[in-house]
């Protein structure tokens, strides 16, 4: 049966889908949301919860900015909690504290130094080996684990349908097919992260569209409440705002000699803490079209190792998962329309939670023009 009247279709409940919904909604569109699993699974929900905004760069900058107003209208609209505590860069070699030194001098007031025993208060524990840190104040967290589900419950009150268990087959000008029946719209944004590859190859292929396989660990916390996120100098390699200063280069080379199996499995050594107490830790990277089924437990370990360093206390793993988002190194987002009316619409950066509000705001704002 065909069911007609939609203004927007949109395939996917992750992040990036419900924050197209969202806008479109609040523009008074009629909007269906339509998800093959019961609930969101996928890479909405294995992160870090960090909206990690000031560490971003250029466009990715611009887009950040705009989704951290958005994600603190939208906990106060969709009574989901968002912690301003902002993230906590360590610095323990010299060439990571000039990274620091060099990005505050850059960013002003958006950076704010700290000494390794003004870090230390802030965190409440002494990091392994710091000799300087930074305050990112204006960084946000939410929980993962719940985050996904508000924003879906905050859109059926606004009156958007969200179809649940429900695959998409096909997607077609103004139709979708669906294993519950065909859907009309007007529009439809394909929000399918690292899937785009299923529906349309070619668009995949052009934009040397891969999957990101990460792995990811929770465990006890060695302490009491951590209230800031955590980066490492590691981490200063990942996000561009800190990889692009002039020290960032020294940090690569530290690492290359001292610690290459961290450049290796492409670890980002951080951490967050979810509402229970327990620690988020992470995380490794590895890439390709498909993924490896088979996990290589040296992985988890380094991860664990490094970061019970870190903390200088050992730690208990209580869960550990792989975690699977689109990748590109040819940019940062891909938003392109294969069909007339259907865009496609991913964060190929790993970044999501960071800066898919700001995306689809701007997104659904060009759809309206064009519509």
């Amino acid at each position: 049966m065909v069911r007609s009247g939609a203004d927007l279709v949109v395939v996917g409940a992750g992040i990036v889908g419900l924050s197209h919904a969202l806008h479109a909604a609040r523009a008074g569109l009629r909007v269906v949301v339509v998800e093959r699993d019961e609930r969101a699974v996928g890479a909405s929900v294995r992160n870090f919860g960090h909206v990690c905004t000031t560490a971003q760069a250029g466009e990715v900058l611009a887009l950040a900015e705009t989704a951290r107003e958005e994600w603190l209208r939208l906990g106060a609209e969709a009574e989901l909690p968002v912690l301003q505590h902002g993230t906590v860069v360590v610095a323990r070699t010299a060439a990571q504290a000039r990274v620091l030194d060099e990005f505050a001098a850059e960013r002003g007031a958006a950076v704010r130094p700290l000494t390794p025993a003004a870090a230390e208060g802030l965190l409440g524990f002494a990091p392994d080996g710091i000799v300087g840190a930074a305050h990112l104040p204006a960084d946000l967290r939410v929980d993962p684990l719940t985050a996904s589900a508000r924003i879906a419950a905050h859109l059926e009150r606004l009156g958007v349908e969200v179809r649940w268990r429900t695959n998409v087959l096909s997607v077609e000008p103004d139709l979708v097919r669906t294993t519950r029946g065909d859907l009309e719209a007007a529009r439809v944004v394909l929000a399918v992260g690292h899937d785009v590859d299923r529906f349309f190859p070619d668009v995949a292929d052009e934009h040397r569209l891969v999957r990101c396989r990460l792995r990811m660990l929770e465990v006890d916390p060695p302490a009491g409440a951590l209230l800031p996120a955590v980066l490492t100098g590691s981490s200063m390699l990942r996000y561009d705002g800190l990889a692009q200063q002039p020290s960032a280069a020294d940090v690569r080379a530290e690492l290359l000699a001292e610690s290459p199996a961290l450049l290796e499995q492409g670890v980002n050594l951080m951490l967050t803490q979810r509402p229970d107490g327990r620690l988020v830790i992470g995380d490794t990277h590895h890439a390709g079209v498909t993924e490896d089924p088979f996990e290589d437990e040296s992985s988890d370990a380094l991860v664990l190792a490094e970061m019970e360093r870190l903390l200088g206390a050992p730690l208990t793993v209580r869960r550990r998962w792989r975690g699977v988002y689109a990748s590109s190194a040819k940019a940062p987002f891909l938003v392109t329309e294969p069909l007339p009316g259907v865009t496609v619409a991913s964060v190929t950066t790993g970044i999501g939670m960071t800066t898919a509000l700001g995306l689809a705001k701007r997104t659904v704002g060009q759809l309206l023009v064009t519509t």
